[in-house]
C-alpha cells in the first residue's frame, strides 16, 4: 500500500444538474451500471493503484453514501486502509458548510493531518474514467512539481466547456483560462500526441484531478477567501508554483448533467466499451451482495443490453437498455434506449400476492408495457400499459412522479405509475 498518498475525493454540491436523481441522495451515491454507484469509480481507481488511505468529503443527501460505503469498503484489521466519510459540520473556526471545492478540503483539513503522507491526490466522485494514478504520481516525483493536474486534450467545440492549460515544452502549464470563447483558442493550443493531432484534439483540459506536496497543500489552505481549487487555486498559483501538466488519453466524462450520465450508461452496452467493466487490470468494486443469478421466462428477448443479477425478466423484450439490480419486468414489455435502476430489495411471494389482491402495484415494471429513452430510478412501481416514450419532441418539466430533461424522462425514485399512463 503507498503510505505516501493520501486521497480525497469530493462529493460535490447539491447536484441540481442530475436532479432528480440527487433528490434523495448525494451525487457520489448515485447508482451507475445497474449495481455500482458514482463514488466506486474513484475509490477502485485508487485502490487498484494501490492507494488505500481515502477520505470522501459530502455535505448533502449522505445517509445513503454513509451506508454504501460502510456496507462496501472492509479492509484488514491488521491494515491501515480506510474509506471514511467527512461530512460538513459546524465548528467554532468553520461555522458555515463547504462553499467550494477547496474550502470543502480547508475545512477537513485537521482531519487529514492525523496522517502521514507527502501527497494529496484530490479527486472528484462524479467522473467515469479508469486511470492509473501511479503514473500521475511518478511524473509529479520525477518533474519536481509542487502541483500535478491530470489534463485531457479536447477538441475545439469541447474546449468552450472546460478549464483550458497551455503548457511549455516541458509541459509544465504555463497559463490558464475558463470556459474560454471559440474566437479565442487558436492562442490556447498545447502540444499533444500525434494521435491526439489526428483527431482534432489540440487543447488541454483540466479534468479536475489534482496532486498537491503536502506543506504547499497546508499553505494554501491558509487563505480562508480562496474557496474553490479550478477557480481561483489553480489560476493564482500558475507563475508562482511548478505546476505539471499530465496527459490523459483515455475514456474519462465527467457526469455533470442527466444528458452526460445517461450517455454514459447506454456506452456500456457498446460491443467494446470505451469504458470496460470486464478489464482485469481495473475491476470496479462495489457492494458484495449474495443475489441469484438472473432469471428469463417465456420469450424474453435481450440485445445489446446489460443486465444486473438478480433480475426476472418475462416474455419482454431489452434493447440497448442497461437493467439494475433486482429489477422484475412483466410480459410484453418493451425497453429500448433506458436505464433501468432496478429495487434494493424483494417482495416476498405473499406480499406480491397481497398487494395484487389489493390492486396495489408491485415494485417493477408492469406487462405490456413501452418505455424509450428513460430512466426509471429505483424501487418504482410501473402499471400495466404505462407508455414512456422520451425524446427531443417533449419539454422540460417536473412533476411528482418524473423529470423531463433534455427529452429524457426520469421516474423519480419510488413513484407509482398508474395503469395506462402516457408520456409520448
Amino acid at each position: 500500500m503507498k503510505k505516501d498518498v493520501l486521497a480525497i475525493i469530493l462529493g460535490g454540491g447539491q447536484g441540481s444538474r442530475l436532479y432528480p436523481l440527487t433528490e434523495t441522495r448525494s451525487k457520489p451515491a448515485v447508482p451507475i451500471a445497474g449495481k455500482y454507484r458514482l463514488v466506486d469509480i474513484p475509490i477502485s481507481n485508487c485502490i487498484n493503484s494501490d492507494i488505500k488511505r481515502m477520505f470522501v468529503l459530502t455535505q448533502f443527501n449522505s445517509a445513503s453514501l454513509n451506508q454504501h460505503i460502510k456496507n462496501t469498503y472492509h479492509f484488514s484489521y491488521f491494515s491501515t486502509a480506510f474509506v471514511d466519510i467527512l461530512a460538513a459540520e459546524q465548528t467554532p473556526d468553520n461555522p458555515t458548510w463547504f462553499q467550494g471545492t477547496a474550502d470543502a478540503v480547508r475545512q477537513c483539513m485537521q482531519h487529514f493531518l492525523n496522517h502521514e503522507f507527502d501527497y494529496a491526490l484530490i479527486l472528484s466522485g462524479d467522473q467515469l474514467y479508469q486511470m492509473d494514478f501511479n503514473e500521475m504520481i511518478d511524473a509529479h516525483q520525477q518533474s519536481g512539481a509542487s502541483i500535478t493536474i491530470a489534463t485531457l486534450p479536447v477538441s475545439a467545440k469541447e474546449a468552450p466547456e472546460f478549464g483550458i492549460l497551455k503548457t511549455d515544452e516541458n509541459s509544465f502549464i504555463s497559463s490558464f483560462i475558463e470556459k474560454p470563447a471559440a474566437d479565442l483558442l487558436p492562442q490556447w493550443t498545447s502540444e499533444v500526441s500525434d494521435e491526439m493531432k489526428n483527431d482534432g484534439r489540440h487543447y488541454l483540459a483540466s479534468m479536475g484531478i489534482y496532486i498537491f506536496n503536502r506543506e504547499l497543500l497546508i499553505d494554501l489552505m491558509k487563505n480562508p477567501d480562496t474557496k474553490d481549487f479550478g477557480k481561483e487555486i489553480i489560476p493564482q498559483a500558475i507563475g508562482k508554483q511548478r505546476i505539471l501538466s499530465y496527459q490523459y488519453e483515455g475514456y474519462w466524462t465527467d457526469i455533470g448533467n442527466i444528458d452526460s450520465f445517461f450517455e454514459a450508461n447506454l456506452g456500456l452496452t457498446d460491443d467494446i466499451p470505451k469504458f470496460n467493466l470486464f478489464d482485469n487490470n481495473s475491476k470496479i468494486y462495489t457492494r458484495a451482495r449474495v443475489l441469484p443469478p438472473g432469471k428469463t421466462l417465456g420469450k424474453t428477448t435481450i440485445e445489446k443490453s446489460i443486465v444486473a443479477e438478480g433480475c426476472i425478466l418475462n416474455s419482454a423484450v431489452i434493447e440497448h437498455s442497461v437493467i439494475g439490480i433486482r429489477s422484475r419486468v412483466d410480459e410484453g414489455t418493451t425497453i429500448k434506449n433506458s436505464y433501468v435502476m432496478g429495487s434494493d430489495y424483494y417482495q416476498n411471494l405473499d406480499e406480491l400476492n397481497q398487494n395484487i389482491a389489493h390492486n396495489i402495484k408491485n415494485i417493477g415494471i408492469g406487462k405490456r408495457c413501452y418505455i424509450n429513452n428513460t430512466i426509471v430510478d429505483k424501487n418504482c412501481r410501473i402499471g400495466n400499459d404505462v407508455y414512456l416514450n422520451g425524446g427531443k419532441h417533449l419539454e422540460d418539466m417536473n412533476t411528482s412522479l418524473y423529470t423531463i430533461k433534455e427529452g429524457i424522462i426520469v421516474v423519480k425514485k419510488g413513484a407509482t405509475l398508474p395503469d395506462g399512463f402516457r408520456i409520448e
